[in-house]
């Protein structure tokens, strides 16, 4: 059940990575604009990124994402969850084709599923760590008396 419920917040984590992504792009791309990158304007970009609603939608959903991956990383091997989040790098190709109306050659679309058969294999691999007793810290723990 523990290895259930560790999938569904990661699931949730990578939906919440990249609707903050489409969000972050979307709300950045209104505030740059066309305008070249001029350091001189930086300060007044980040003042307008940090007061602009999609921008702040966007890093609330960072926000989700980072709380359930380290919530996941106390309960499951680094080497499961963070091939497992990479699942979100297909999530942002479709969601920039979709809801930012990005063209996306099929080249983008070979290396994204590349990476998605990677985390398949790495998902169906067998042993998972999910049980807290299995980790090294409280085996260390264990071995030191």
């Amino acid at each position: 059940m523990e290895s259930l419920k560790i999938i569904v917040m990661l699931a949730v984590a990578v939906l919440s990575q990249s609707a903050g992504n489409v969000l972050l792009s979307k709300g950045m791309k209104q505030i740059a604009g066309s305008d070249p990158v001029v350091l001189s304007r930086w300060g007044a970009m980040l003042l307008q990124a940090a007061t602009n609603p999609t921008v702040l939608a966007g890093a609330g959903l960072f926000v989700v994402f980072f709380v359930l991956w380290t919530v996941a990383l106390s309960r499951a091997d680094l080497s499961f969850v963070l091939p497992a989040v990479s699942f979100e790098v297909i999530l942002n190709v479709a969601f920039a084709r979709w809801f930012l109306e990005e063209m996306v050659s099929p080249v983008r679309w070979a290396g994204a599923l590349l990476i998605v058969i990677g985390v398949i294999l790495v998902i169906r691999s067998g042993h998972r760590t999910f049980d807290r007793s299995l980790a090294p810290a409280v085996a260390i723990d264990e071995a030191c008396g």
